[in-house]
């Protein structure tokens, strides 16, 4: 099984490759240098980017290929009024599925400085003192103080997308 990711960032692809390693025995999980239109996405353009990704990481050299973005999502009666979700496409060449991992919520500073254009790693790091916070372990293993990765949440967000390819008896594939 051969797996291309819409990234280079070492947390989505250890996530890749941990979700498909639970169904199959063999997979390569390769990362390919991706550009989305949206900086800091918020809603609809967390999963825009996902799209994005897996189908411009397709090629005829890989079963499927996966798109991560994660973004915040505008969810009423939370403290800031956004979750950040990881939103995750798998591709065939012919057919996507979406998929979404956990979400939590950033500390307010963050979401008003993302409001204002400024991406939630970069004022991550700021708050952790961690360079590259984004690729090393990712802003929920500060936050949550180690219980849970980024490379957990594409984990999650990948095999979420993942469950109508294992029931193409049940969904329309």
């Amino acid at each position: 099984m051969r797996v291309a990711v819409g990234s280079k960032n070492p947390t989505k692809i250890e996530g890749t490759k941990l979700a498909f390693q639970h169904f199959f025995k063999d997979v390569e999980v390769v990362g390919i240098d991706v550009e989305t239109r949206f900086k800091q996405p918020f809603n609809e353009e967390t999963i825009t980017g996902a799209i994005e990704r897996a189908l411009k990481s397709y090629s005829e050299d890989f079963d499927f290929s996966v798109g991560i973005e994660a973004g915040l999502i505008a969810v009423n009666k939370t403290l800031t009024g956004y979750m950040d979700f990881q939103v995750a496409v798998v591709y065939n060449g012919k057919r996507f599925t979406i998929g979404f991992g956990p979400g939590f919520e950033y500390p307010r500073e963050v979401v008003k400085k993302a409001l204002k254009g400024i991406e939630v790693g970069k004022t991550m790091e700021k708050i952790s003192g961690i360079e590259n916070l984004g690729k090393k372990f990712g802003a929920v293993h500060y936050l949550s103080k180690g219980a849970i990765s980024r490379v957990e949440l594409s984990r999650i967000a990948v095999t979420m997308a993942f469950i109508p390819w294992l029931n193409t008896n049940l969904y329309d594939l």
